[in-house]
Formats: C-alpha cells, sequence, structure tokens
C-alpha cells in the first residue's frame, strides 16, 4: 500500500552533476516535481510504496547522499526539546576510548565499545570493564582529552542555534561522563545534561562510576523526564544517536535521528545522517 512521503536528498556540499542526475531520476520514477531548498538539498512529495522507497534510498546512498522519507513535513519548531547523545553523536570521540589511550589501553578498550554500540553487550556490564581498565590513571588525564582531542561533529553548533532560535530546550544525555558533559553543555549553553560520574580519589580515578549507571533505560527515562518538567509530550523531542544503547530514547521521539550511526541503529531511525553533518535534520525539517 502506497502512503504520502515527503522526500529529501541532501549532501554536506553543492549537489553535484551526479547528485542531481539520482534525484531526478527518483522525480521522475515518483511522478513528482523536484523542489531545489538550496544548493545541497532538494525535496519532493509523492505517495511511495516501503519497497519503493527503499530502491529509492539505495540509490541516493550509492552517490553519497542523505536520504529522508517521512509521512508528514514537519517543522523544527513543531518540537520542544533537542535531545542528543555525546560520544561520537555531538562531539566526535569516544571519550572513554581517548582516556583509555593515555592508559595505552585503547585497542582493548575501543574493541569493547564498539561491541556495546552495536548491541552486542550488556552496557552496564560493557562500561564497568572499560572503566576498571582506568584504575590508576591520573585524572588530569580527563582534561588532557578534553582539550587535546574533543572535537564538536559538523553542524554541531549549526544546529543547536537554529534549536535555540526555535525554542527548543536542548538536552545532552550520554553514556560517557559528566566531566565532559558539563564542559560541553557549558560550551553550548545547553539545558540540561546527564551521564555518569567517574570515581576519583587521591586524584586518581579508582576504575568505578559512582551512581546511577547512564545506559538505554536511564537514558529513556531522562528523555521522559525532562519532557515532564518541560510539559510536552516526548512525541515533541527530536532525539539524536548513534549507538545501541540510544534506541531506547529514540523510540519514545516525534523524529530519531541517526547520526553516522550503527546499522542497528539506522534501521530503526526516523531519519540517518551518514554523509551530511548534524545540521542535516534542517534540511529534513521545515523551517
Amino acid at each position: 500500500m502506497n502512503s504520502p512521503q515527503f522526500l529529501t536528498l541532501h549532501s554536506p556540499q553543492a549537489l553535484t552533476a551526479a547528485h542531481l542526475a539520482c534525484a531526478n531520476a527518483i522525480a521522475t520514477q515518483a511522478g513528482a516535481s523536484l523542489h531545489t531548498l538550496h544548493d545541497a538539498a532538494v525535496r519532493l512529495h509523492t505517495s511511495a510504496s516501503n519497497e519503493q522507497i527503499a530502491a529509492w534510498r539505495a540509490m541516493a546512498e550509492a552517490q553519497q547522499l542523505d536520504f529522508a522519507a517521512l509521512p508528514e513535513q514537519r517543522r523544527l519548531r513543531d518540537f520542544g526539546l533537542l535531545a542528543m547523545d555525546m560520544d561520537s553523536t555531538l562531539i566526535t570521540i569516544e571519550c572513554i576510548d581517548e582516556i583509555a589511550d593515555m592508559q595505552g589501553l585503547k585497542p582493548q578498550v575501543s574493541e569493547i565499545t564498539e561491541a556495546a554500540m552495536r548491541g552486542e553487550l550488556d552496557f552496564q556490564e560493557s562500561l564497568k570493564r572499560r572503566v576498571a581498565l582506568l584504575k590508576g590513571l591520573d585524572a588530569s588525564a580527563l582534561q588532557r582529552v578534553y582539550e587535546e582531542r574533543l572535537q564538536l561533529s559538523p553542524g554541531a553548533e549549526r544546529l543547536i542555534a537554529a534549536a535555540q532560535a526555535a525554542g527548543l530546550r536542548t538536552l545532552l544525555v550520554s553514556g560517557g561522563f559528566t566531566f565532559f558533559t558539563e564542559r560541553v553543555k557549558d560550551r553550548l549553553n545547553l539545558s540540561f545534561h546527564h551521564s555518569n560520574v567517574l570515581e576519583i580519589e587521591d586524584g586518581k580515578l579508582t576504575g568505578r562510576v559512582t551512581g546511577v549507571i547512564v545506559d538505554a533505560e536511564e537514558k529513556r527515562r531522562t528523555v521522559e523526564s525532562v519532557c515532564q518538567q518541560l510539559n510536552i509530550p516526548t512525541s515533541a523531542a527530536i532525539v539524536m544517536g548513534d549507538g545501541a544503547n540510544d534506541l531506547k530514547m529514540m523510540g519514545i521521539a516525534g523524529l530519531s535521528v541517526a547520526f553516522r550511526a550503527k546499522p542497528v541503529v539506522r534501521q530503526q531511525a526516523s531519519i540517518a545522517l551518514n554523509v551530511c553533518g548534524l545540521d542535516g535534520v534542517l534540511n529534513v525539517l521545515q523551517s
């Protein structure tokens, strides 16, 4: 059965001749007119089956185009909250992997991180295993990671500025650590943050976290709690993530965004950004 679809094809840079040829081919097959949003994005409205959408998505992805299909056209100002994972979503690194690098243990920790993000390991157990490997590391390593390695993902500042201008509150909810979420929150003037607390004694990491572990369930609860504080339904939240531990909070959102994500996350998200920056969301949502 065919259903209405608003399709957006977009790229981080101006669309090339090959991009436009692909977009025009999809428009022709859809029997729809192609509308230019700006030099890096086009949109069309059609009725299509899931099979057609899948075929067009494959065509677009083969040309390094991001492809979004939504059943209705949404606007940024229709939402009240932008909630984001931190590691490998709002920022380019996995902080725990970079901390481990200070111990010469990055390969071992990264392997556990990757398995957890693919959904192959229980997140709580994987976090405890990774943090245990950091025991004895001087806490000054955290500041070094922040200053030397932490970078915002492409488009982060533009997306957040647009969301704030549209009246959305912003939440950083992370399976990472408060040392970093506090600093990123202040840097970007975010509204809320929630993450894990690394235990430090005598200036060194103990190899433990304290308090509630921010796993998939806690992330979902956090989004629900912030929505309650804002007196909005979770359907008024945009939630962005990249790993399996983001799926539960993405599942309650009005719009879920997979950012350069693991396949299991891309398959379940409303839209996926594989080549565009975080601000690619602004191409999909009507201004």
